[in-house]
């Protein structure tokens, strides 16, 4: 890998912004200066599609698992004709930065056969449990909670820094829209899916870090999108899954949920906002009735008084507000497409993420019948022409500055992903953010002439520690894993008793759909949630069993911190990493930023100032 200097990579990151993208700079004007635009054309401009899978051949509804990774030419066809606005990509949508980069090319010469605006091209980096980019050629730090750790320490400079390296690699591939970062005030310890995606529970701190980090994305150039408004700390439902509700009050809305939207609208001046598919009845207890009938309060996606009443009159937010994914349960089990469509435009949004499925030639009609159903509820007058307009406009305005952005280039995207100076932002975040939670007094450990035995949630995780264990104490001992995947009960006991001493790591809770993608992954949640309860009772168990015969054990939450509580009692020291990632590189080693410095913690070659940004909850004694 080409090392790339400081001075270098300023120089080619100042002339990407004067280079014009696709040579159509006066695209964007002309749609600015044309009076009123055709109903369809605005509308089409108001639709982010999910070109995740697609099959050629024929296929049930929901089958089709064959990643696209190059732009079919019905699909082209389908972005030309309806003006489509934008689109999202996904993990299965990125190989390497010479595929990416064509397939992004591809999609915006589709746009620019339409004459008139450049797509949005967008994907959820937000860094540590959510990445779409390859981890191996990227880079995608560990997180927020992790940044969150480093306030005391360092401030918002973690922030910064992964803000503007996000943006760099994002950009040079061609990829202008991240939906980050998630700004919810995770306040609720068993919220499943946003936990260590949420800075911390302190809502000023989470405004601090989240306004340092939008404004360094879009410093660069990189159109940033916040989420989950108006907030998604204090859920204990996935809204993948179902329709959370927060009954906090509208006191403790604007005190909590709503300050970090507040603060860095006034201070970053975000592109996007994004939608949360919850249930607020203090801010909006009217009701709806869904596809089957029943009387439900509406949630905050489909709410003008969330969205057009708080977020563009009392928040003062002049930016395009988009949706989350609109094929989430929160929204698909109540409502049909064409009316969550209709529903969030009345009520305010401009831009509909996956609205409709396009994953096989048959199902391509369905978006030519979206927009007609669209184009019949303005004309009858259910959506505001006027505002439909307007809508349009600010679309206009914020794709504006993307024509002054360089044509990607893969050859110089290699030299910007995970190069050596991100790659060591990278290890720095992780080595700041390591957290002793108990027992700081009895490291470092000591290996030397004994018998360790790790106790991991699968081989590879279990692999990383270990190597950089003994790379860091080439006197250590035996060093044994205890796999949570391929378990042996009795054979583990058995590993523990003989053992000096025990490193247990475990990852709660268990993987969420936002992680894995979406919707697509509902059946393998589902299979995973089965073995994931089943490894729960298990780690357990051993740490207990290590417990009672007095082996000096150590546990590491290798994500959301709040599990400490649990295993604590069991183990003499516990600390907290806040990710657990990590890839092989070219030559095949495996490498992971999180366990070299928790290597080096352990070992006491480094000291831990990472500080926990959530408080954890006292469990009830036996």
């Amino acid at each position: 890998m080409a090392v790339v200097s400081k001075a270098g990579l300023g120089k080619w990151l100042g002339s990407v912004m004067m280079i014009c993208s696709l040579g159509a700079s006066s695209l964007t004007e002309a749609a600015a200066k044309q009076k009123t635009p055709p109903v369809r054309q605005m509308l089409g401009q108001k639709l982010m599609l999910d070109l995740r899978y697609y099959c050629e051949q024929p296929v049930a509804p929901g089958a089709c698992r064959t990643p696209l990774t190059q732009l079919p030419p019905a699909l082209a066809e389908l972005i030309t004709q309806h003006h489509i606005g934008g689109v999202i990509l996904f993990a299965e949508n990125l190989q390497d930065p010479e595929q990416i980069v064509k397939l992004n090319l591809e999609l915006q010469q589709a746009a620019a056969k339409a004459g008139v605006l450049p797509l949005f091209i967008g994907i959820d980096q937000e860094g540590g449990r959510v990445a779409r980019l390859p981890r191996q050629q990227s880079t995608s730090f560990s997180g927020n909670m992790a940044i969150g750790a480093t306030f005391a320490q360092h401030g918002n400079r973690f922030a910064t820094e992964v803000g503007q390296i996000l943006a760099t690699e994002l950009l040079s591939l061609g990829i202008n829209v991240n939906f980050a970062p998630t700004v919810d005030v995770n306040v609720n310890p068993q919220n499943p899916v946003i936990n260590v995606r949420s800075f911390g529970e302190e809502p000023h701190k989470v405004a601090v870090l989240g306004s340092a980090m939008t404004k360094a994305m879009q410093q660069k150039g990189l159109l940033v999108s916040l989420k989950h408004f108006p907030g998604h700390g204090d859920t204990h439902v996935d809204s993948h899954l179902g329709l959370p509700r927060v009954d906090h009050s509208k006191e403790q809305i604007a005190r909590v949920d709503l300050l970090p939207f507040a603060q860095i609208i006034k201070e970053a001046a975000p592109a996007m906002i994004m939608t949360a598919h919850i249930q607020f009845p203090a801010l909006d207890s009217s009701t709806f009735s869904s596809k089957n009938g029943e009387q439900m309060v509406k949630p905050a996606t489909l709410s003008r008084s969330i969205l057009t009443g708080v977020l563009r009159e009392q928040l003062n937010y002049q930016g395009l507000i988009v949706t989350d994914a609109l094929d989430m349960a929160g929204i698909s089990h109540f409502f049909t497409v064409p009316q969550a469509v209709i529903e969030t435009f009345a009520a305010g949004a401009d831009i509909a993420l996956m609205p409709v499925k396009l994953q096989s030639p048959a199902e391509l009609a369905n978006l030519a019948a979206l927009l007609d159903e669209l184009e019949a509820a303005v004309q009858s007058g259910k959506l505001s022409q006027r505002e439909l307009y307007a809508s349009y406009q600010r679309i206009v305005a914020t794709k504006q500055p993307l024509q002054s952005q360089a044509r990607p280039d893969a050859r110089l995207a290699r030299t910007v992903l995970a190069n050596p100076l991100h790659r060591a932002s990278e290890l720095a975040l992780a080595r700041a953010a390591v957290t002793v939670v108990k027992g700081e007094s009895s490291l470092p450990l000591n290996l030397t002439n004994k018998t360790t035995v790790l106790l991991m949630p699968d081989l590879s995780k279990g692999t990383l520690l270990k190597n950089y264990l003994k790379q860091l104490a080439p006197n250590a001992g035996n060093i044994e894993l205890i796999s949570l995947q391929r378990l042996n009960l009795d054979q583990a006991k058995q590993q523990i008793a003989a053992a000096d001493q025990v490193i247990a790591g475990f990852i709660s809770p268990m993987q969420s759909l936002a992680e894995i993608g979406g919707m697509d992954d509902l059946s393998g949640i589902r299979n995973l949630g089965e073995a994931y309860q089943q490894q729960q009772q298990y780690f357990l168990q051993l740490l207990q069993y290590g417990a009672a015969l007095k082996k000096p054990q150590t546990f590491v939450s290798l994500r959301s911190p709040y599990e400490i509580s649990l295993y604590a009692p069991y183990a003499e020291r516990t600390l907290a990493t806040y990710a657990y990632h990590g890839w092989q590189d070219e030559k095949g080693n495996w490498v992971s930023p999180v366990y070299q410095a928790l290597a080096e913690v352990l070992l006491g070659q480094s000291k831990a100032t990472g500080r926990l940004p959530v408080t954890l909850v006292t469990q009830p004694e036996n």
